[in-house]
Formats: C-alpha cells, structure tokens, sequence
C-alpha cells in the first residue's frame, strides 16, 4: 500500500513537472513569434529621418525669421518733430508733445517712410534718432494728409535700408510683424507679430484743427480706405513703422489702431506710394501732377449719402478750382471707371496711376454721368 501510493505521487510530482516546462516551451514560443513580428525602427528610419527633418526645418524657419527681423529692425528709426534732448515719455514733454513715432529707411540716399502725422507736411523739418542715439535734422520732401505718409530724407548715406515688398500680393490669414518705438525711444524696435485680418478696410474718425488767430477748433470727419488690417499690436509711438511680411520686405506703413477694441490695428499699403519713391531715387525730386478732384469708391459713400449707387468707378465729391478738372467740364456727381483704359475700383486706383505721370502729361477719363458714357481728356497740372 505505502509502495502504490508513493509510486502515485511520484507520477504525479514527474506529470505537474512535463507540465511546467511544456507551458515554458509554448510561452517562449509564444513570445517569440510576437516580438519577432515587431518591427524595429532604427534613427535611419524613413519615418525617423522625416520626423528629424521636420524638426530641422522648424529650427531654420525660426532662425530665418529671426535673422529677417533683426536685418530689419536695423532700418527702423525714431522720427519727431522735436529734436529729441533726452526727454522720455514719462516727463511734460512726452509721446504727444513730441510728437515720437517711427520710421524706416528705404534707401542708402536717406530717404525715409514715415505718417505725415508724425512727420509734419510737405517742406517741412522733423527729426530722426538713430540706434546709438544721435540725431539728424530730416527734411519733408513729400506728404499726403488723406494717406497719412510722408517721405524725409537725411542728409547722409545709409548702409542699413529695407526693402519694398509687393501690398497687392497680401493674402487674409498671412504673417507679418509690426516694428516701431511704441511709446517713445526708450522702447525703440520693438517686434510684434501678427496676421493680415482683412484687407481694403475703410475707416471714419473725427479730427480737429484749430483755426489760424482763432482758439476754436473745428472737427471734420477724415476717411481712409484700402488699409491692411492687423491684429499685429500697433502702440502710439508705432505710428510710422513698418509692417513687414515673413520675407522682411515692407508691405504697409503703420497709422492708426481702434482704441476701443484689442487687436485691431491698420496700415497703408506701400503700393500706393511707389511710384513716388522710384521718382525720388532716379530724379532726386517729385513733383506730383493733379487733376484737381476728391473722389470716394463704393466702399466709403455709404458713410456719406445711402442714396448715391454705383457698380464700379469712383464718385467725384468734390472739385478744386482752378484746376483741370473744373476747364475739363468735369462735375460733383461724375463717376470716373477709367482712366486711359486702366479701370478704377478706388481712389488710390487713380492715385497711383496720376504718380506716374509728369506736370504736362494728358490723361483720358472714360467718366458716366446720368447713365451715359463719355471720355473726357485731361492735361495735368502742378498739385
């Protein structure tokens, strides 16, 4: 009995033991066809190798762009139409009094873009600070109140300019930054960065200018249209400033922001004053022809009369007198769609065009006038 049952748990203790190891065997076997099946992907790997080469391209892409802002920034310069004696914003004589913005340089002949509310009109004496601090007295060599630029010029050669990019070529949703000394030149080129939010925006503020010998001031209404939207932040002392794209090619000029609301800020389209710089860069002076007329597109009368409707062309407000206009025949209420075969969507449309042409020069206006068509020529004269 004692033989049976040791010879039983000798079978038993010898059957849990073969158990064990073919459970053992069948595990490794197991285990190794499902490591066996995992791939394994070394540093060389395609997907390794792309996901590398996204990372790089990343690192270049941030270093390009920070190797154009600060080839940029080097063309950003204060402007004020106070010489600038070390007084900062927080003394009396502060951003308003001094009148401090921004500007940048676009030639190596000194010629500078700027607001014309920054600068003063046309003729006249502001001053620019360069980065180590010195000043140089800048003349006003051209001015446009209705597009708030202006162009001055510094008496020295200038090794560090920007260059001009294309305005018309702006897409809604594009990078561009803005640079400029937003509170005054202790905070000078200062980067902020943004998108193009929309563009051909019209804008309507309130303005005052007191009267020559008369404490009273007057208010008017002031339009601007075609600006580029940005919700890149434009500050008081940005005013000026470039707008520039991820190229660090200028495609706008800093000028106003919405101070009631966050992230709402505009710039005027360099595009507009081009021709103007070419001039100045070949001839050395702009002498701008004129027409002698004020006309708004279709995106600005609503602000004036709901009643005046039109499809294209630009809406004559007002006539000056004296000029080519009033001998041509042309009257308040004409709607102007070409001018020598080049249609008219906008008055900057007509600005740029007449910025080509010379004091002398004759122009054909294809002008619609109680629903009928006709041409109208034109000699230009001095503005």
């Amino acid at each position: 009995m004692y033989i049976y049952s040791h010879k039983k748990k000798k079978i038993k203790r010898v059957s849990i033991i073969v158990s064990i190891v073919i459970i053992a065997i069948l595990s490794f076997i197991k285990l190794y066809q499902i490591y066996a099946g995992i791939e394994i992907k070394d540093y060389n790997s395609v997907d390794a190798r792309r996901l590398s080469q996204t990372v790089e391209e990343k690192k270049n892409e941030d270093l390009t762009i920070t190797q154009m802002l600060e080839n940029t920034t080097d063309s950003v310069v204060g402007v004020s139409k106070l010489k600038n004696n070390g007084n900062t914003i927080f003394s009396e004589n502060g951003v308003s009094q001094m009148g401090i913005g921004s500007g940048v340089i676009i030639s190596e002949k000194g010629f500078i873009l700027t607001n014309e509310h920054v600068s003063g009109p046309k003729n006249s004496t502001c001053y620019v600070t360069m980065e180590d601090g010195k000043n140089y007295n800048a003349n006003v060599v051209w001015s446009d109140p209705n597009l708030d630029l202006a162009i001055i010029k510094i008496n020295m050669k200038c090794i560090s300019y920007a260059k001009l990019g294309d305005s018309d070529l702006l897409k809604v949703g594009e990078s561009v930054y803005a640079i400029g000394n937003p509170i005054g030149f202790e905070f000078q080129k200062t980067v902020t960065s943004g998108i193009v939010s929309a563009l051909n925006r019209t804008i309507i503020f309130k303005e005052n200018n007191q009267a020559n010998g008369s404490s009273s001031k007057e208010e008017h209404e002031v339009y601007m249209s075609n600006l580029i939207q940005t919700d890149a932040t434009i500050n008081p002392g940005n005013s000026g400033g470039p707008l520039i794209n991820n190229n660090g090619e200028i495609v706008g000029i800093n000028t106003v922001k919405i101070t009631s609301a966050e992230g709402i800020g505009f710039a005027v389209p360099v595009n507009s004053i081009k021709p103007i710089i070419d001039r100045l860069e070949t001839e050395g002076k702009f002498e701008e022809a004129s027409i002698g007329i004020f006309a708004y597109d279709k995106n600005v009368i609503p602000y004036l009369n709901t009643n005046i409707k039109f499809e294209t062309g630009i809406y004559i407000a007002q006539i000056s007198l004296d000029s080519p206009a009033i001998t041509s025949g042309l009257q308040i209420g004409d709607v102007i769609t070409k001018i020598d075969d080049k249609s008219l969507e906008k008055m900057c449309d007509l600005r740029e065009y007449i910025y080509t042409k010379k004091i002398g020069d004759k122009v054909t206006l294809t002008v619609l006038r109680n629903n009928k068509e006709r041409n109208v020529e034109i000699k230009l004269s001095k503005k």
